[in-house]
């Protein structure tokens, strides 16, 4: 099996925004709870075509850099959002889309503060964390109907550490 090497980038909004959203803490807020607390609203929308938006706990093993990545999958019909709760380090690999084959591809990391949602049918890596324990709130489409499309990769993709990565 061949291989392409990627070098992941920190993961920041201009560079996610073909792929879907950063949601991490910035901007515009409000205070509430008798000014204890900022909110900082709509960050991302959320999409489930035909669906229901559920919430989810995911329990992923820690991985390591070098990363060997060999299948890629997509959501055709809605977002899928990944929260980490034990402050992880994330690998996300990502790839555009040619005629249902994913192309292209980048990686990122975020680190624990910052939450992706990965746009509807966008080619994306299975979750990947690097460090923390690895459970992620997802908020995800959870019924409507087939909403998974799998892609084994003729190569690996291999990312590096370096670029940002721990």
């Amino acid at each position: 099996m061949s291989t392409q090497i990627l070098t992941p980038r920190p993961l920041r909004p201009a560079d996610f925004a073909p792929y879907g959203d950063v949601v991490e803490l910035g901007g515009d807020h409000v205070l509430i709870n008798d000014g204890r607390c900022k909110r900082f609203s709509d960050l991302s929308a959320l999409v489930a075509d035909g669906g229901r938006v559920g919430i989810s706990l995911f329990q992923s093993e820690v991985q390591a850099l070098p990363y060997s990545c060999t299948l890629l999958e997509r959501h055709p019909h809605g977002s899928q959002c990944f929260v980490p709760m034990e402050g992880c380090t994330t690998l996300y690999i990502v790839a555009e889309d040619d005629a249902g084959t994913p192309v292209r591809p980048k990686a990122f990391v975020a680190h624990g503060r910052q939450a992706v949602n990965i746009a509807a049918n966008t080619w994306h890596g299975v979750l990947t964390p690097l460090s923390g324990g690895g459970l992620y709130t997802v908020i995800d489409r959870v019924d409507g109907g087939p909403n998974l499309e799998e892609y084994p990769l003729g190569m690996a993709l291999t990312v590096l550490p370096g670029g940002g990565a721990e």
